[in-house]
This record gives C-alpha cells, sequence and structure tokens, in this order.
C-alpha cells in the first residue's frame, strides 16, 4: 500500500470542470456589464469636459468685454473618423488641451454637422447639439425610450 501514487479520480476532474463551468456563467455577463458602464462614465467625463471648457473659454471671453459663446467646438469635418473634435480653432482658441478623435464605434464620438455630434453607447446612437447662443452643450431629437434613458443617464 505505500506504493500507491496520489493522484485525482476521474469524478473528482469533472466536478472540478463542472464548478469552473458554472463560474464562468456567472462571471461572463458581469464583465460585459462592466464595459458598458466604463463606457458610459468615459462618455460623461467626455461630456463633462466638453461643457466646463465652454464656460471657461466664455469666462475668458468676458474678462476681454466680450459676451458670446465661440461659434463652433473645433474644425472637423462631418462624418469622417479621425478627426479632431473638442479642440477649438484659431479664432476661439483651444477648448480641449487634449482632443477626442472621431470614431464610429461604441464609445466613441462622431461630428455630424457644424453643432451636432454623436456618440455611439450600447448600439445606440445619443445626439448632442451645442448651441451658441447660450453654450448648451445638450442631447436633442432622441427617437427611442433606450436612447432617452441613456441621455438622462449621461447628462444628469
Amino acid at each position: 500500500m505505500s506504493d500507491m501514487k496520489r493522484s485525482f479520480s476521474m469524478i473528482e476532474l469533472i466536478f472540478a470542470i463542472i464548478i469552473i463551468g458554472i463560474l464562468a456563467l456567472v462571471s461572463i455577463p458581469k464583465l460585459f456589464a462592466t464595459r458598458d458602464d466604463a463606457i458610459i462614465s468615459k462618455v460623461r467625463t467626455d461630456i463633462s469636459n466638453i461643457r466646463s471648457s465652454v464656460f471657461n473659454l466664455h469666462s475668458k471671453r468676458l474678462l476681454r468685454g466680450d459676451s458670446s459663446y465661440p461659434e463652433a467646438l473645433d474644425d472637423a469635418q462631418a462624418n469622417k473618423e479621425g478627426e479632431k473634435l473638442f479642440d477649438g480653432n484659431e479664432s476661439m482658441g483651444i477648448l480641449l488641451d487634449y482632443p477626442i478623435y472621431s470614431k464610429n464605434a461604441d464609445g466613441h464620438w462622431m461630428k455630424t454637422d457644424d453643432t451636432n455630434y454623436t456618440v455611439i453607447i450600447m448600439d445606440n446612437n445619443i445626439t448632442f447639439n451645442y448651441y451658441k447662443n447660450n453654450g448648451h452643450f445638450d442631447c436633442e431629437g432622441l427617437n427611442s425610450n433606450r436612447a432617452d434613458d441613456l441621455c438622462k443617464q449621461l447628462t444628469h
């Protein structure tokens, strides 16, 4: 009996594999939810930075006696990937020190016209409009309840 090798039996190995499988089934959906939460947090930070930068630039203009808001947030071309967004322009100055580059993918921004931008979150296009008369940068024109919920989640 002293010469017997110690090893796992086939039943013990099967039980171990089943337990690992159950743990994987429970944890994988949690990882996807975490990714979506991270994208929402990133976009919320982007929105906050854009809004703060617009009002910071407006404050600088007020000190010079100019009460207007910037006419545009950047000089980027609409619907083109790789463009620098929210970086300002020569006439207004720098908006964001580090621009956001446009990309048509989840969690990224695309410029759709002079004052409209779209961000994609979980296959929903959320459109933001920059209002140059009051400096607001807000969601608008939502076409689904899910997009409306995402807009509220991003801006409140």
